[in-house]
């Protein structure tokens, strides 16, 4: 199995991969990183040079980038069954990506109130804010897991960013939206990981 060391801060992008974690079920370590300095240190640079979080170790090979993390344990962890057999990975991959390319590039700017030109749209390969919603709507609408007939770490990535960019005010709370990812938060693993990050905020982690 190997030993997994999880790298975090229970206010990051760090829960996505704590929901991952625990729908896999296998044991791993988790440290905690404060914003600021621990973050930036020599030592954590050595994990990830841009000095964030989430990673993951296993076995001492590190893994960053939320959407990488979430492919790289349904590889390593077969047995959970949260990737598609091979033959089958055409609309894991595409939502996978989908939602660490555009759909992250529209939340970011929505988030920080930066708009695309008009005449600069063509150039911004990741399309409209307007596009993106409406593709993704089409993704989840009327089908209970958006790659195949169960569950997999695309939902996991998928879902928590909807999820979030409602709660945020970055996603339209459309009908399909809100049931696909009421669907997803009903899972335990789900439960279980928001639980362990809401109870290190409770202990004062920043």
């Amino acid at each position: 199995m190997g030993k997994l060391v999880f790298y975090t801060n229970p206010m990051s992008r760090g829960r996505v991969v704590r929901w991952m974690l625990e729908e896999v079920g296998v044991p791993y370590q988790t440290r905690v990183l404060a914003y600021g300095p621990e973050m930036k240190s020599a030592g954590y640079r050595k994990i990830n040079p841009l000095g964030k979080v989430p990673a993951l170790s296993h076995d001492g090979e590190v893994v960053t980038e939320c959407a990488a993390i979430c492919a790289y344990l349904a590889d390593a962890f077969p047995d959970a069954g949260l990737a598609p057999p091979l033959a089958e990975r055409a609309a894991y991959y595409r939502w996978l990506f989908f939602t660490s390319g555009p759909m992250e590039a529209c939340l970011i700017n929505r988030a920080l109130g930066f708009q695309v030109p008009d005449d600069k749209r063509a150039s911004a390969g990741y399309g409209t804010y307007e596009d993106m919603l409406d593709t993704a709507e089409l993704a989840v609408k009327d089908r209970e897991f958006i790659a195949g007939n169960r569950f997999s770490a695309a939902d996991v990535y998928v879902g928590a960013n909807l999820g979030w960019g409602m709660e945020f005010g970055t996603v339209e709370a459309r009908p399909a939206f809100s049931a696909y990812v009421d669907r997803l938060r009903a899972r335990p693993a789900y439960t279980r990981a928001m639980a362990l990050d809401d109870a290190l905020m409770e202990q004062g982690h920043p």
